[in-house]
């Protein structure tokens, strides 16, 4: 898309939101499955290996939402920002043309 009607629409700010929620829901799934797998494993062997893997899913997620946090793409300790940010990014879908 054209950078001028990317910011008129507001869809510049959007998609670099878009794509680091996008990572952040993926990295949550990530650790809750692995968190899942943990708790199946039969050897200790595959449990290690579990772990490590758990435990950089969980640092993944540390640094996808420090990212975000930074440059104000999501609140977690502030709902109401959270909240009115969610209710801007409404309002931009609902605003492109379809």
């Amino acid at each position: 898309m054209n950078p001028i009607v990317e910011h008129m629409t507001g869809m510049n700010t959007l998609t670099d939101e878009v794509i680091a929620m996008d990572l952040l829901i993926n990295a949550k799934s990530g650790v809750r499955s692995y968190a899942m797998a943990v708790t199946e494993c039969a050897t200790p062997e595959i449990r290690e290996i579990l772990m490590k893997q758990l435990s950089e899913a969980i640092n993944s997620h540390e640094k996808i939402t420090d990212y975000m946090m930074q440059r104000g793409l999501y609140h977690p300790y502030h709902v109401q920002e959270q909240i009115q940010l969610d209710l801007r990014n409404i309002q931009t879908a609902m605003n492109i043309p379809s």
